[in-house]
């Protein structure tokens, strides 16, 4: 997943010691992963499309910090035996690759090239979804399938939407560094390749198959979910932007920097709703103006003929007073920001 933060941005798991966990669950049963080979741009569904299963994992990997830029969709399908069968997509975002993210995953324009498009896929797996639980690890997976729904002006997937990463919260609370796939890959000796889209649908299925067995509950129990749809929602007088709904997220209170509160200012290469839903899988509370609560204020580009006259922004201003005051704010450039965040995805 890219992934979450799942995840559209993590390196490296967290430096901080890492326990495996003991299990005697022995390793699910896994069908290997279906590669569709493109001919002529035609989407080809595996056999597994077919059949109903318990539940589905989502995951996907995108092309830059556009959290609609889907360069690969990964799938993985939970039967009632616990066969775990997989599929993986790569799609033509029709958007540049940014350098970080072909690092991160190693998929580029020219691997994409004669794919197919999202608004291609998604009318062929958007039946399937839709009749099944789906999984994510972190709730990037579903932000990113609505975003590319919208920038294909279509109707985002009305599924019943499951949370991986709070499943493995219930089933190992003792774990430190938060519950990210890259953690949870050393702590559950976990075998599969980080940020391959299918590798990580399959291992987040393998968490959940994992978190039911030590707890005794099934994933519908586990994450408390109610049979409602996520997309049925009441109606409201006002539509908040998708910023002000992203200040709404609780900061994640095992993530490496919970306590942490952060304030963005400038133009930043993703926009506001990605950068705040990072912050808070890392643990950091978003705040929109700048004050002494805030501890790390993000600086992306100015437009100059928008400060007055002035180099800085009034936010940029702000924090260095506070600083030479004494306060403990730190002015951060939005490539350090990724970095500090990047471990939890």
């Amino acid at each position: 997943m890219f992934g979450f933060f799942r995840r559209i941005f993590g390196t490296a798991p967290p430096s901080a010691p890492v326990t495996k966990a003991s299990s005697s669950v022995p390793p699910p049963k896994v069908d290997r992963v279906f590669e569709p080979v493109v001919e002529a741009a035609r989407f080809q569904a595996p056999d597994f499309f077919e059949m109903d299963h318990r539940f589905v994992v989502v995951d996907v990997e995108t092309a830059n910090s556009g959290n609609h830029s889907i360069c690969q969709i990964g799938i993985a399908a939970v039967s009632g035996e616990g066969i775990i069968r997989t599929a993986s997509f790569l799609v033509d975002p029709c958007e540049p690759f940014a350098d970080f993210n072909i690092r991160l995953h190693g998929i580029d324009a020219m691997k994409v090239r004669g794919h197919l498009r999202f608004a291609d896929i998604l009318q062929n797996v958007r039946p399937f979804l839709e009749r099944h639980i789906v999984v994510q690890h972190s709730n990037f997976d579903k932000g990113a399938f609505d975003a590319a729904a919208r920038a294909a002006v279509l109707p985002c997937l009305n599924c019943r939407w499951i949370d991986s990463v709070a499943i493995a919260r219930h089933a190992w609370p003792e774990l430190r560094g938060g519950h990210g796939l890259a953690n949870l890959k050393n702590y559950l000796a976990l075998e599969f390749t980080h940020h391959d889209a299918g590798e990580d649908a399959r291992a987040a299925a393998e968490v959940v198959l994992r978190a039911e067995s030590v707890t005794g509950r099934d994933v519908v129990d586990l994450a408390g979910f109610s049979s409602r749809s996520d997309s049925v929602r009441a109606p409201q007088r006002k539509r908040a932007s998708q910023f002000e709904r992203s200040l709404l997220l609780e900061p994640d209170p095992e993530g490496a920097h919970f306590g942490e509160t952060v304030c963005f200012t400038g133009r930043l290469s993703m926009d506001r709703e990605t950068a705040s839903l990072l912050a808070t899988v890392a643990g950091m509370e978003v705040k929109t103006a700048m004050s002494r609560k805030v501890t790390y204020l993000v600086v992306g580009d100015q437009d100059l003929t928008l400060l007055d006259g002035e180099m800085k922004s009034s936010k940029h201003r702000r924090a260095e007073e506070l600083a030479a005051a004494g306060h403990p704010v730190t002015i951060i450039g939005e490539s350090e920001f990724v970095q500090m965040v990047a471990e939890e995805c």
